[in-house]
């Protein structure tokens, strides 16, 4: 049986104020964005999530085919009420699938707790996992980890950094007043 071709990722990196931000298509749709430091460590980041992908990167001299994702998520970040319309190719098991479903649904300028995630789920005791399905997501934004906070209503970490997760929760305040 001959074996198949590793599946084909494209992305594209941009730098704003707020993060260096990655994003990668399959040929489904969005499969990741990340937001980091620079975009070397964003590249390093997905080459570890996607091993046996062949990664393809549009130049970001040239107008690419990812150039209007990249600028849907700059608008989301500058206004958080723009929604971020884009095909989607989310990966991940069925329970992380259920919580990022959860997660989805939070308003912008709303947040829940692990734990009010966990009872939604009807597992209640399920809090742990609900916060490795929380570090595990692969869409920073469009699936909006940064909604989850502590019992307490504390902001705890953050797989893109606490600071950034404190930035955000606060911009999505705003947009909503």
């Amino acid at each position: 049986m001959p074996r198949s071709a590793p599946p084909l990722i494209e992305f594209a990196t941009t730098q704003t104020d707020f993060a260096a931000i990655l994003i990668a298509r399959s040929h489904k749709g969005v499969c990741t964005i990340l937001l980091g430091d620079s975009p070397t460590q964003l590249y390093a980041d997905l080459q570890q999530r996607l091993p046996k992908a062949q990664l393809l990167e549009q130049e970001q001299e040239q107008e690419h085919s990812l150039a209007p994702l990249l600028k849907n998520i700059t608008d989301f970040l500058d206004k958080p009420l723009t929604p971020l319309d884009f095909t989607l190719d989310i990966q991940g098991s069925d329970f992380q699938q259920s919580v990022w479903t959860v997660l989805r649904s939070i308003p912008v300028g709303q947040t829940l707790s692990y734990s009010e995630v966990a009872e939604r789920l009807g597992k209640p005791k399920s809090v742990r996992a609900v916060a490795n399905a929380c570090a595990a997501n692969p869409l920073a934004l469009v699936i909006p980890c940064h909604r989850i906070l502590r019992a307490d209503g504390g902001i705890s970490g953050y797989r893109w950094g606490v600071e950034r997760k404190r930035a955000l929760l606060a911009k999505e305040q705003q947009a909503v007043q």
